[in-house]
């Protein structure tokens, strides 16, 4: 049974992990890094939220944002 993804707080890490469970936890985290590169619009409504560089938590708005802009994981 496929679980229900809820929108919390997560780890940047952990949520990379969800989208790109194939591959280890840094790389995970780089692809995710690399389509939030891609998506400038994105990119700035993570800044607006107060999301800067090397930030490791993101909040249930910065999730919000990154899930409507790429899918649930």
């Amino acid at each position: 049974m496929d679980q229900i993804f809820t929108i919390r707080t997560y780890g940047f890490g952990e949520l990379a992990q969800m989208y790109f469970p194939a591959v280890s936890p840094k790389t995970a985290s780089t692809n995710l890094n690399n389509w939030i590169k891609s998506a400038p619009a994105l990119k700035s409504a993570l800044c607006e939220t107060g999301r800067r560089p090397g930030c490791k938590i993101l909040s249930p708005a910065q999730v919000r944002l990154i899930v409507d802009a790429f899918g649930e994981p």
